[in-house]
């Protein structure tokens, strides 16, 4: 089920809107969001869990959001 604007900002809180467009667009879940979401805040937290890295659709929300962040720098 694709995700609708309500559902990208109960996990990411408020965001641009342009962002949410682009979340929607990967055609990501809103428990992958969620997932990419936590590798963007805490990455060395799931390493150290021993989790592996972010692939598929949660490795394109990481990049998204985490471009996000870099362009506040």
């Amino acid at each position: 089920m694709t995700m609708t604007s309500d559902d990208v900002i109960a996990v990411l809180g408020p965001v641009d809107k342009a962002l949410v467009a682009e979340v929607i667009a990967t055609g990501a879940t809103q428990a992958e969001l969620a997932e990419a979401f936590a590798w963007a805040s805490n990455d060395e937290a799931l390493i150290g869990e021993g989790r592996r890295l972010a692939t598929g659709r949660v490795a394109a929300l990481v990049d998204l959001l985490t471009s996000d962040e870099e362009e506040l720098e």
